[in-house]
């Protein structure tokens, strides 16, 4: 499947590190900001983090609710999430079920593609980003789609 700008964002429910389950469809009237990135601790997909992490104030405080998404299980993500004090949650996308939907599934790596996306109030994609694997993203317009 093949996601675009204008798209309805498709709906997902995925359990997060504290083992709660997050259903995106609950999360309307809210800005959502979604980061697919294929494995926790590995060096390219900890610098897009951190660096989401350094910038994250500016984006709670325009309305935005993030979560990280990769095929890691919630406990991976919970060492994680603590090593390198992520303030947003990460997704466990164990099967890359979450991932299929959106497009940026990797089936030759079983993993998630680096793709942002934001979704607005009404559930519509306003923004996205879609790199291969190797591929470090660049996030500095996702602000902007926040705001706007």
């Amino acid at each position: 499947m093949t996601i675009k700008v204008g798209d309805k964002a498709p709906d997902f429910t995925a359990i997060n590190e504290d083992n709660e389950s997050i259903t995106l469809s609950e999360l309307i009237n809210k800005k959502v900001v979604l980061i697919f990135y294929p494995f926790d601790f590995s060096g390219i997909c900890q610098g897009e983090l951190c660096e989401i992490r350094d910038n994250y104030n500016s984006w709670i405080e325009n309305g935005a609710v993030v979560f990280g998404i990769s095929r890691d299980s919630r406990h991976a993500h919970t060492a994680f999430k603590k090593q390198e004090s992520f303030p947003f949650s990460l997704l466990a996308d164990t099967k890359g079920e979450v991932a299929k939907k959106y497009g940026a599934w990797n089936e030759e790596l079983a993993a998630a593609e680096r793709m942002t996306i934001v979704i607005n109030e009404s559930g519509e994609i306003t923004y996205l980003i879609h790199n291969g694997i190797p591929d470090a993203r660049d996030h500095s317009g996702v602000l902007d789609a926040i705001i706007n």
